[in-house]
């Protein structure tokens, strides 16, 4: 019997690139989208500059497309919310990139600060709102691409599918 380990029978993966995944092009995967969120979030050169305040309504603003996803910026003034609603068949990350949030659910209510992330399943009935009292701006995925977002009353308002929680570093 050999006690050959198979790393010392392959060597060193990163010394034999045909073995190596190459990278996507573009997020296949929950995981990928998220981590599209994240390095979008964390370089501020690719959003800082966009964001604008509005008193009277959300501000948003479509930062980048892919095949078959959307990624948007939003900017909350104290006071503003979405209202419930669900993102009809689209799938979703949401990160807070600046600012607090806060999300409630039929299940509660989450408090969501700067790095926070959700993902969420199409049918997902949440409704957003900057309960601080200062601005907030945050970084929205859909896939595929938002193309309803159904409003829902307060009091019918119900949970299609479970949300997942992403933990940020």
């Amino acid at each position: 019997m050999n006690s050959d380990s198979d790393l010392q029978i392959a060597g060193d993966i990163l010394e034999v690139p045909h073995l190596l995944q190459p990278p996507r092009e573009h997020p296949a995967t929950v995981a990928e989208f998220a981590g599209l969120a994240r390095s979008i979030a964390a370089d501020r050169s690719q959003w800082e500059h966009l964001v604008q305040y509005d008193a009277t309504t959300r501000w948003y603003h479509r930062l980048r497309t892919g095949p078959g996803y959307e990624v948007w910026l939003l900017s909350w003034v104290p006071g503003q919310g979405s209202g419930p609603h669900d993102h009809g068949r689209s799938s979703g990350v949401l990160t807070v990139l600046e600012g607090a949030l806060t999300e409630r659910t039929e299940r509660g209510t989450r408090a969501l600060s700067a790095g926070s992330q959700r993902v969420f399943a199409p049918g997902y009935v949440h409704d957003v709102v900057n309960d601080a009292l200062e601005p907030a701006v945050s970084l929205h995925v859909y896939y595929p691409g938002l193309t309803e977002m159904p409003m829902h009353s307060a009091c019918t308002a119900r949970e299609a599918q479970d949300e997942v929680d992403v933990v940020t570093a």
